[in-house]
């Protein structure tokens, strides 16, 4: 791969490859933009096959978290960390020492947070290497509950704009992935009278969710099921060339980042008359949740909560630029975050004088 012709043309800032010796840390952190505010995502720890799956992985997530925060209205940019390794295995205090030293080089460029893998409890010991943290015990805490809520709301956005009513009663929404946000999201969703079914890689995630009264499939039906949704809400590229035929759904609505393997996915849900939510609008609301960290005046649940919630007029007007422009949904969210960037380069700088 070629790094840099990657970064040429997809915009990325810096790429830093970090590695410790003592821990066995072997982390990737890539800044994609900070036009808007400083590099805020979280780190990610996964067993990578490769180097390279891991550095693709992390340029893919870093870029994605810059459309994300744009998409959302935050003064953030985008980046991503993510750490070669078993998160089920591999984790050790030494490990997240180090990793937080490193981001401490970056002095404010990149912000890191919880993600797949990682944990409130690893931020913790994050946070005594470096102030640019968030999500920690102590302030927001787990960010997946309010993830998980800004997914339901697009849920809801997604019914109003295709069945007229935004209700989730009655409607079967397929979930692959019931790690946190995909536990909490089942949750939010049975409450709501939907018919849930559950599929994941871990059958001790599964048997959690069947406790809340989800039915639980086999992972590899999740594409064969007639469903209203289904709800992507574990790893990215998971529409892809094969996948993408066999969806038996009329809206494609998850949490998970990147789920389009390549931007012409978005062409071919369209064409079988799938409506596609686009994932950095869907699964904005843990980055919400943890900017709120960053307000002057600290963390305020009840505000964060109500910023996730306008994700539902978020996504309508997605829809509706959609429309409106003969472009796919994809298309549509992408143009209004780069807009809000182009907005934020081009403006008027007003000189301030020294007090």
């Amino acid at each position: 791969m070629e790094v840099l012709a990657s970064m040429e043309t997809h915009g990325y800032e810096q790429v830093v490859f970090n590695y410790d010796k003592v821990s066995g840390l072997k982390a990737i952190i890539a800044i994609h933009d900070t036009t808007l505010g400083p590099a805020l995502g979280g780190v990610r720890m996964w067993p990578y096959k490769s180097e390279e799956e891991a550095l693709v992985d992390a340029l893919r997530l870093a870029r994605g978290m810059t459309y994300k925060s744009a998409a959302m209205g935050l003064n953030l940019g985008g980046g991503k960390a993510v750490i070669i390794g078993d998160p089920r295995k591999d984790k050790t205090e030494e490990l997240f020492n180090a990793f937080g030293m490193f981001v401490e080089t970056l002095k404010g460029r990149y912000i890191t947070a919880e993600d797949v893998g990682t944990t409130t409890d690893d931020m913790d010991i994050i946070r005594a290497y470096t102030d640019h943290v968030v999500g920690l015990s102590g302030t927001s805490g787990d960010p997946s509950p309010f993830t998980a809520f800004g997914c339901f709301r697009a849920m809801q956005a997604c019914v109003k704009h295709v069945f007229g009513d935004e209700s989730l009663a009655g409607r079967k929404v397929v979930v692959q992935g019931v790690g946190n946000v995909g536990y909490h999201l089942t949750g939010r969703l049975l409450e709501a009278g939907a018919q849930v079914y559950v599929a994941d890689l871990y059958p001790d995630k599964t048997d959690r969710a069947a406790k809340l009264g989800a039915h639980v499939i086999p992972a590899g039906e999740v594409y064969d099921q007639e469903c209203d949704i289904f709800a992507p809400c574990a790893l990215g590229g998971c529409i892809n060339d094969q996948t993408v035929e066999m969806l038996k759904a009329r809206i494609v609505c998850g949490s998970a980042n990147n789920q389009l393997l390549e931007e012409r996915h978005a062409e071919t849900l369209a064409e079988r008359g799938i409506l596609y939510a686009p994932d950095f609008v869907v699964n904005g609301g843990g980055l919400i949740n943890v900017s709120f960290e960053l307000a002057p005046g600290g963390y305020s649940r009840e505000q964060s909560l109500a910023k996730v919630s306008k994700i539902y007029d978020i996504l309508l007007r997605v829809f509706q630029v959609a429309g409106e422009r003969g472009i796919t949904t994809a298309r549509a969210a992408n143009l209004l975050a780069e807009q809000r960037i182009r907005k934020a380069l081009e403006q008027k700088r007003i000189y301030r004088p020294s007090a």
